[in-house]
């Protein structure tokens, strides 16, 4: 489809979840003042195919729109407006990103894959002087890159086709172990992590839920599993690899443009919704779920 057909696509899926929404809960998002000249929904969809272009910046994408799609949007006002009604909708965007999930059965899929990754607020040299998240934010290692960062752990759930059924923030230093709790929500079965996740006090615990807990296994550690069924194991689990690619390399994830948790909490959730957007699409399109190349003709 060509990019317009995209906007227009993804405007009426939000629209429509974002009515189904207010219509069940039966509740005005804003109880006083004049209501805004742009409408949620279309707010919302401005983030959500900006962020798909790779624009990333709130600036980035409000100056793309209203350089190339003021006539789709016609009460684009300034740019300070735009961003605060944005982020004011952080929840709302939580909200239609569930029930988006939900029509891909992220949850409900018996297979979930899990792993982190590292959001730097600064560089690290930088860290001491840096006066953003001083309150949250800490030191922490990616053992993938091999390196000490300052900043936060982002944690991710998929399901068996790359659908995003959970994720969070976390202070850098916080065990992957400790912060799989916050991305295991309504899922069960079976549930495959890197050696980072080893333990069985913590396997032994996620049964309790139905979830069992899969990981590989260190070389000096006997495994009495089929050979055949770790190998499967391992083949599934470079799907996460391939999702937090796109997360990092389209989405730009793991940079942290916010100063607060309020901004960032918002910029997380936009970029997981579009991801699941995408994905959406692709099904309706019949196409590789996360083949996100090509979705947009050039």
């Amino acid at each position: 489809m060509s990019e317009e057909e995209f906007i227009i696509f993804t405007y009426c899926c939000i629209a429509d979840l974002y009515n189904e929404i207010l219509a069940e809960t039966q509740k005005k998002l804003r109880t006083r003042g004049f209501p805004p000249k742009l409408s949620d929904a279309e707010v919302i969809t401005i983030e959500i195919i900006g962020e798909f272009l790779r624009l990333d910046t709130d600036k980035g994408i409000w100056e793309y729109f209203k350089k190339h799609y003021l006539y789709l949007f016609p009460q684009l006002g300034s740019r300070t407006t735009f961003v605060k009604q944005a982020t004011n909708l952080w929840r709302i965007k939580q909200i239609i990103l569930s029930r988006l999930s939900a029509k891909l059965n992220a949850t409900s899929d018996n297979i979930h894959i899990t792993d982190g990754f590292p959001m730097p607020v600064c560089l690290f040299a930088r860290a001491r002087q840096s006066k953003n998240f001083r309150e949250t934010a800490t030191y922490g290692h990616c053992a993938t890159k091999k390196q000490t960062y300052y900043g936060f752990r982002g944690m991710i759930t998929i399901n068996s086709v790359g659908v995003i059924s959970g994720y969070t923030l976390l202070p850098s230093n916080i065990d992957e172990r400790e912060g799989v709790w916050e991305v295991i929500e309504n899922i069960s079965g079976l549930l495959i992590g890197d050696k980072g996740f080893i333990s069985p006090i913590l396997k032994q615990d996620l049964m309790y839920k139905n979830i069992d807990l899969e990981t590989s296994l260190r070389k000096n550690m006997k495994d009495d599993r089929n050979p055949t069924f770790v190998k499967k194991l391992m083949s599934i689990r470079r799907l996460v690899e391939t999702v937090i690619g796109q997360l990092s390399e389209r989405f730009n994830i793991e940079k942290i443009h916010a100063k607060d948790m309020w901004h960032q909490t918002n910029r997380m959730t936009r970029k997981i919704l579009s991801h699941t957007l995408a994905i959406f699409a692709n099904k309706i399109l019949k196409r590789n779920p996360l083949q996100f190349d090509g979705l947009i003709a050039v």
